[in-house]
């Protein structure tokens, strides 16, 4: 296996919230209250759309896709959900530091370094660099026909790393270790906060299937689980060879990929600027200042968290 070269879960097409439009000649990110599924394709209109995104909007041309029916790939929740404090080098794309809150892996001159993290908000680094809060969930959409394949939801949300987080450690503990099994929704849900000056803030979430339990849900992971053990998968061999390809390599995304997530997520700060609501004086809120206070970011109307 090539060293240094980071080998993550094959990817099929896109999930997001939100997409690029052209404004003065330039790709700005513009905020959207639904899913949007896109193969790898972007055109000069934008990213081409998946043919399963035209099946769950059932043909509609003008509806909102706020529910997918998806299931993870491993059981590992470590697997499904990588998320990590990132700075990138906006000239040339490339990952400047990568760390998770205690320790680093730091460009310098003379290569790669490890070095302490505190975060991004009591980094000098990362707050000349831009660090901020990246996610990353590799899921299989219903309808899809590889089978190892999967779509990759990206976010910079606090709020939607947190709650995919839970929801995962909390599907894998109740499930004995089963969460690749079980039936599930990506789901995008809205909440207002001071930060965001009550306006609507949107973040993505992974639920159960409408009308069925968790001990259904349980009851048909495990059966699932059997016919696998029965024709000869093998998962945990699947999961430890993800794991080693993972770390094969010094940053997980490639230098190709990077300049299109810093148009997506990191927008200049005159465009996030413009896009904040303006609040007369006398009503502006003052929030207390918190450790999630950098990671939320400045309120945006409609913004996904």
């Amino acid at each position: 296996m090539i060293k240094g070269l980071a080998i993550t879960p094959p990817i099929i097409g896109r999930i997001a919230i939100g997409r690029l439009v052209q404004k003065q000649d330039k790709w700005v990110p513009e905020k959207d209250d639904s899913f949007t599924l896109t193969t790898q394709i972007q055109q000069k209109s934008g990213w081409l759309l998946h043919p399963l995104h035209q099946h769950y909007c059932q043909g509609q041309e003008h509806a909102k896709l706020r529910a997918i029916p998806v299931r993870v790939l491993f059981n590992d929740t470590e697997l499904n959900l990588r998320a990590d404090y990132s700075a990138f080098d906006r000239q040339t794309g490339r990952p400047l530091c990568v760390g998770n809150g205690e320790s680093a892996r730091r460009m310098t001159a003379q290569g790669v370094e490890d070095v302490a993290c505190p975060g991004p908000e009591r980094c000098p680094f990362g707050s000349q660099q831009g660090c901020k809060l990246y996610g990353r969930l590799n899921l299989y959409v219903e309808g899809q026909e590889d089978e190892l394949g999967s779509f990759m939801f990206r976010t910079t949300g606090y709020n939607s790393v947190r709650t995919l987080a839970a929801r995962l450690k909390y599907f894998e503990a109740a499930s004995g270790g089963l969460t690749r099994y079980l039936p599930l929704t990506l789901r995008l849900r809205a909440k207002s906060t001071t930060q965001s000056y009550r306006t609507p803030v949107f973040y993505v979430d992974l639920t159960l299937r409408d009308n069925q339990s968790l001990a259904e849900a349980i009851s048909t992971a495990r059966q699932l689980a059997l016919q696998d053990e029965q024709a000869g998968v093998d998962v945990m061999a699947m999961e430890q060879a993800a794991r080693q390809c993972l770390l094969n390599g010094q940053f997980e995304d490639m230098d190709e990929e990077v300049p299109m997530l810093l148009e997506e997520f990191s927008p200049p700060a005159e465009e996030e600027t413009s896009q904040t609501p303006v609040i007369p004086p006398n009503r502006r809120l003052q929030p207390r200042a918190t450790p999630l206070t950098g990671k939320l970011g400045k309120g945006a109307t409609a913004s996904p968290a």
